[in-house]
């Protein structure tokens, strides 16, 4: 079908009215004409009060060149030139938007931000198309219902807005996957909100927010929340079983308790900082194998348990302006890029030591698990314990034991008969091997980290080690399982290592 007949079917007064004629100085002709090409148009920062009917009627009306030039080049065929499909108004004085916005029903991007808009036309409802608006830094209080039609929506920006509520039928926006609803004056998030199922990135900063709905664990797809500066006390237990989140933003809240993520395995950013949180524990660490970022400042703890070690893939952890007075010497371990400690009142590491950065307080913390670990560690709670060498292995001695740091080439025929054991810590030692039949007797293990040995191979019937809540393989030279699985956590090894089980 022919450009003509199509926006003269859109628009019975097509070609009678000459829109191009009511746009004087504020919209190039030149402007409007490279816009037919290329079907993009952006008018951004142009100090404009309101959008010229030549650019709402851009698809419509004949072009202003055609009445001008009636020998037209191959490139010059107006009524075979695209439809608008980008169209960019932002940084003007616009208060208000008219209907004629439905004569650009091909637009897949509508870019209105830093405006002065309080309100939204109804007509918006037939942008089927539209897959990305931008309507950030304005005046909006409330959203009109019909932006619930914008099905095939799929990123919606509306920070900086004086929104006080969620539009009823929000959760219709089944396509969304990108939502900024920061800077707003939300209070409260419908549980109905979680049937945004293909939402990736959800930010709530900002806000009033008091508390989240439990039903956010159905956002399966989640990897980004954002809810930093709100008034936050508690988190759902919920939010635990979000398993393809990746970065989760709770800073500048009232939170007193950080919560346990045993599903979240691919968690890789946490952001606690100024809350109110009095203690960190074994079980809110021990599930936290892919973590990279830990901000805690500006807190109210008192310890670091010994369970920091578990986060081998640690990079940056902020423990600044807490009540924290010395730390475990097991921290030394971490290949830590950076450590802050700043403000708290630290009596087990001198100030010049920390005034050195991040390097000098990690071999100030390792030379200390050499001179001081076993005497440091009996003096604590029997949960761990470190020997120097395989020869001083007592069985007598650590036959309690619930976790084991070790340093030694093989594993100690002895250990495969301490029941008790539920952590075993072997990584950056030199171990060739493991018996995996002797292993999955130690039913009380949960806890294995085999990373930085000489593994040359995995033997398939660790795969029956089902106890086993976190398995760490990496920086062995063994070929199988390839990185990809290793990737996926701990089930997805065991169930590949048993579907090699020969039968």
């Amino acid at each position: 079908m022919s450009r003509l007949k199509r926006v003269a079917g859109l628009d019975p007064r097509a070609g009678f009215k000459a829109g191009g004629r009511d746009c004087g100085t504020s919209v190039p002709q030149g402007l409007l004409k490279a816009a037919r090409k290329s079907g993009q148009l952006n008018l951004s920062g142009r100090n404009l009060s309101e959008v010229p009917q030549c650019v709402w009627r851009i698809n419509v009306d004949i072009p202003e060149e055609a009445n001008q030039n009636l020998s037209f080049g191959a490139t010059e065929r107006w009524w075979e030139q695209t439809d608008l499909t980008k169209l960019i108004i932002s940084n003007n004085k616009l208060q208000s938007l008219t209907d004629d916005l439905r004569l650009l029903p091909a637009l897949t991007v509508l870019d209105i931000h830093d405006n002065q808009l309080t309100s939204l036309p109804s007509a918006i409802r037939e942008l089927a198309n539209l897959q990305k608006l931008n309507i950030s830094h304005n005046k909006l209080k409330i959203l009109p219902e019909e932006i619930t039609n914008l099905r095939n929506l799929k990123c919606l920006y509306l920070q900086h807005n004086e929104l006080i509520c969620i539009s009823e039928g929000f959760e219709q926006l089944s396509s969304l996957e990108d939502l900024d609803l920061s800077n707003n004056r939300l209070t409260t998030v419908p549980a109905s909100f979680s049937s945004l199922s293909s939402l990736v990135r959800l930010n709530l900063s900002s806000n009033q927010l008091k508390s989240l709905p439990a039903e956010i664990n159905r956002m399966k797809r989640l990897k980004h929340l954002d809810c930093n500066s709100n008034l936050l006390e508690t988190i759902p237990p919920e939010l635990a079983a979000m398993e393809s989140l990746e970065l989760l933003y709770l800073r500048r809240n009232k939170l007193r308790f950080l919560p346990e993520f045993p599903s979240c395995s691919l968690l890789k950013e946490l952001h606690v900082g100024e809350n109110q949180i009095e203690m960190l524990e074994a079980e809110h660490l021990k599930h936290l194998n892919s973590i990279l970022v830990l901000d805690l400042r500006d807190n109210k703890l008192k310890s670091v348990p010994d369970e920091i070690i578990l986060l081998h893939s640690l990079e940056r952890l902020d423990l600044s302006n807490n009540d924290i007075s010395s730390l475990p010497y097991s921290l030394g371990n971490l290949h830590l890029k950076f450590l802050a400690l700043e403000g708290n009142p630290l009596r087990t590491i001198r100030r010049e030591i920390i005034n050195k950065g991040t390097q000098e307080v990690l071999k100030y913390l390792q030379s200390k698990i050499k001179d001081d670990g076993p005497s440091q560690r009996d003096s604590a709670t029997e949960t761990a314990m470190t020997l120097p060498s395989e020869s001083r292995v007592n069985i007598h001695a650590i036959i309690t034991l619930k976790m084991l740091d070790y340093r030694f080439k093989m594993l100690p025929e002895v250990l495969y008969r301490i029941f008790t054991l539920e952590t075993i810590l072997i990584s950056n030692n030199q171990v060739g091997s493991v018996d995996p039949q002797k292993m999955k007797m130690m039913e009380n293990l949960t806890t294995l980290d085999l990373q930085n040995n000489d593994l040359l191979q995995i033997p398939p019937e660790l795969g029956n080690c089902v106890n086993l809540r976190t398995l760490l393989l990496d920086g062995n030279p063994f070929r199988v399982p390839r990185a990809a699985i290793l990737m996926k956590g701990t089930a997805a090894i065991l169930e590949y290592l048993r579907d090699r089980i020969p039968t």
